[in-house]
């Protein structure tokens, strides 16, 4: 009873189940950095470009398979992808179309790419959008990365997929354990990072301004261990040669302990030299605005991915992004316990470091473009 929602551990359940026919692996990979050669989609995301730079840094042989309008809103061209990513090759095409896949990405040739790292995302969270990229886009990939013969696959999930109640989360979900349940071909690496530092910086601005710090219930509804984007990008790198990072599920956050939104909020004010303001909305106030845009929802359809953007927010503010644990946690009564002991840490960058940083010069290219729903 106590283990009736979808387990963090069931795709890999389902993926020991499997066939033992020998599958491509880690092990199969050439020695030398310079020779494996690597596809990421996703690229000009948020993650994804620091994903495509450290991957260049460590020597791949990089390719980056991207739109030809990317970045927040379409507008950024060919040559500005290309700028982006000087050290790796730009091939532009899209992962919603198996074909362009096949002969843009790949180029229609057998062993083209030893490994694909995915950091595909939905840009707006909504219901249509989820299911298009999260999951359709994304199976497009892995399903030529087989046909083609690649070795590994790297993906870029989210801790939250552990208590799928969002429509995102549920695509990511689907696609985790397809991938999973493709290991006789081609072996895995799904990395469940927690919050990044970007969705926690949304009020910088507005305090250093003199504004209060906004936050839901008494401040300590959820918490978070939050990893930065470039220990992100690192992590999924090792993903490519560490063994033991094969084949499993990955939660990782980053260095330090949990913070709720209270102490994130009072860490903010200290770093700026300003006596601690804070404003707490009742989470009740989310619940009353969520049902009446489900009501709307009902009627009009055009009100379906708004309703969705409110459960978002609404999970965010009150659901921790740590690891569950299994053994506290029951379904039936819907109770639910995060231990943060059981969320691996990584990296080197605090939130204090990037708060302060920030805090100085500025938000730029920290923007949430499409996703600031999320902030």
């Amino acid at each position: 009873a106590r283990r009736g929602r979808a387990s963090s551990t069931a795709p890999a359940r389902r993926a020991r189940r499997v066939s033992t026919t020998p599958r491509a692996s880690i092990a199969d990979l050439p020695k030398d950095n310079a020779s494996v050669k690597v596809l990421v989609v996703g690229g000009t995301g948020y993650i994804g470009k620091f994903v495509v730079r450290e991957l260049c840094a460590q020597g791949y042989d990089v390719t980056a398979f991207v739109r030809e309008k990317s970045g927040i809103g379409g507008k950024s061209g060919k040559e500005d992808a290309r700028r982006t990513f000087p050290d790796a090759t730009v091939k532009f095409g899209s992962v919603s179309d198996v074909a362009s896949i096949r002969g843009d990405a790949f180029g229609d040739a057998d062993g083209a790419f030893d490994v694909v790292v995915s950091c595909l995302a939905s840009r707006t969270g909504g219901i249509k959008d989820s299911w298009d990229v999260d999951y359709q886009a994304t199976k497009n990939v892995l399903d030529v990365a087989r046909e083609k013969g690649a070795k590994h696959f790297v993906l870029l999930s989210a801790i939250c997929v552990q208590k799928p109640l969002l429509t995102f989360q549920k695509a990511k979900l689907k696609f985790e354990e397809e991938l999973a349940a493709a290991s006789s071909e081609i072996s895995h690496s799904i990395v469940r990072p927690t919050a990044f530092f970007k969705s926690l910086a949304g009020q910088v601005e507005s305090v250093q301004k003199g504004g209060p710090y906004v936050m839901f219930g008494d401040g300590q509804l959820a918490s978070c261990k939050p990893i930065s984007e470039r220990d992100l990008a690192k992590y999924m790198a090792e993903c490519i040669r560490d063994p033991k990072l094969e084949n499993k599920i990955l939660p990782i956050g980053g260095p330090g302990e949990a913070m709720s939104a209270l102490q994130q909020g009072t860490m903010l004010f200290e770093i700026l030299g300003m006596e601690p303001k804070f404003i707490k909305v009742p989470i009740e106030v989310m619940d009353g605005v969520i049902k009446v845009l489900d009501t709307f929802a009902g009627f009009f359809s055009n009100m379906r991915d708004v309703a969705e953007f409110g459960k978002i927010g609404r999970y965010y503010a009150a659901e921790s992004m740590l690891v569950l644990d299994d053994e506290k946690s029951d379904a039936e009564k819907d109770e639910w316990v995060y231990d943060a002991s059981k969320t691996p840490s990584y990296g080197t960058d605090t939130l204090g470091d990037f708060f302060k940083k920030v805090s100085v010069e500025g938000l730029a290219g920290q923007e949430l473009g499409d996703q600031a729903v999320f902030k």
